[in-house]
C-alpha cells in the first residue's frame, strides 16, 4: 500500500536550498522521487536525500544564471526575501507575486 504524502510547499511558493546558494519558484511536485538513477547517484552520498519524500521542480536562480532544478523537500526552506525570481519562464507560468508566492496563471493550474 502506498502512503499518501502531503507536500510541505505549494506551487508558486518561493523557496531556497538548504545547502546550496540558489532559490526558485515551485512549478511542479512529485509525491516521491521521479528522476533517473543516474541523476540520483550523481549526488554525493553524504548529502543524498531519501527518495520517499516529495521532490519539487523549481524555476531556479543563483548569482550567475537561471535554470530548472529538482530538489527534495528536506533540502528546501521558505525564502523570506520577498524578491521576485528572475527566471525567464516565470511570466509564462505565474501571475502576480505577493507574500513570497506567485499566483498560478489559470491555464497552468491543475
Amino acid at each position: 500500500m502506498t502512503e499518501n504524502r502531503i507536500a510541505k510547499f505549494d506551487l508558486g511558493q518561493i523557496v531556497r536550498h538548504r545547502i546550496f546558494p540558489f532559490r526558485g519558484v515551485i512549478f511542479d511536485v512529485d509525491p516521491e522521487f521521479n528522476n533517473s538513477d543516474e541523476w540520483y547517484s550523481s549526488i554525493p552520498e553524504h548529502i543524498r536525500p531519501n527518495k520517499d519524500q516529495p521532490f519539487y521542480h523549481l524555476l531556479a536562480e543563483n548569482e550567475e544564471t537561471t535554470y530548472v532544478a529538482y530538489v527534495s523537500e528536506q533540502n528546501l526552506l521558505i525564502d523570506g526575501t520577498g524578491d521576485p525570481i528572475r527566471h525567464p519562464a516565470v511570466d509564462e507560468l505565474f501571475g502576480v507575486l505577493h507574500d513570497g508566492r506567485y499566483d498560478l496563471r489559470k491555464q497552468h493550474s491543475h
